[in-house]
């Protein structure tokens, strides 16, 4: 099932024209990681549209200082970012639709849809549309979230809570998430 700009634009009205920007890769997306059944499709999109801010965002916000946490301590060393305070938290910042961040990251998520590691060298790919959604449904599959998707019975229920978790890594934006899973299901009739 591909997903159309206007269903897009119903899911995510904050969208406005860049709905249109996003079909063509969100939906090789959803046929290349078999997101393809309405209660996928609708979980993946209630992630991505909040992680992106109804994709208005693909690259993450924040100041120097937000940023330096990517750059050194534990959560550095977690995310593959070198030791030293050499600008790898600005450099491999969160970017994409469920925003991958760190070093470690953008190296497999590279591997994954190129076959080499050209994301380490030019990490602002992820910014643009078609792999901005590619990487979200590199991540999608990565953390086995299509087996969670299809156990989702309610936008309340503690299963999309999981794959909230999964992708967030707590329940940031929670609420946003399940509103726009109820209306993507509504919308995916």
């Amino acid at each position: 099932m591909a997903i159309t700009v206007h269903q897009l634009q119903q899911i995510f009205p904050n969208a406005g024209q860049r709905a249109g920007v996003f079909v063509p890769g969100l939906n090789a997306t959803l046929g290349k990681y078999a997101i393809i059944t309405r209660l996928r499709m609708a979980a993946f999109l209630a992630q991505v549209g909040h992680e992106s801010g109804q994709l208005r965002y693909v690259r993450e916000l924040g100041s120097d200082a937000y940023l330096a946490k990517y750059d050194t301590g534990r959560l550095a060393q977690r995310l593959g970012n070198t030791p030293e305070a050499d600008g790898d938290g600005q450099l491999y910042r969160g970017r994409g639709l469920i925003q991958v961040t760190g070093r470690s990251n953008y190296r497999d998520c590279s591997e994954a849809l190129f076959g080499d590691s050209r994301l380490l060298n030019t990490p602002d790919l992820l910014e643009q549309p078609v792999y901005a959604s590619l990487s979200a449904g590199w991540f999608w599959q990565r953390a086995a979230l299509n087996s969670l998707a299809d156990k989702v019975t309610r936008a309340d229920d503690a299963v999309f809570e999981q794959i909230t978790r999964k992708i967030n890594g707590g329940t940031n934006g929670l609420a946003d998430r399940q509103a726009l899973y109820r209306r993507a299901l509504e919308v995916l009739q």
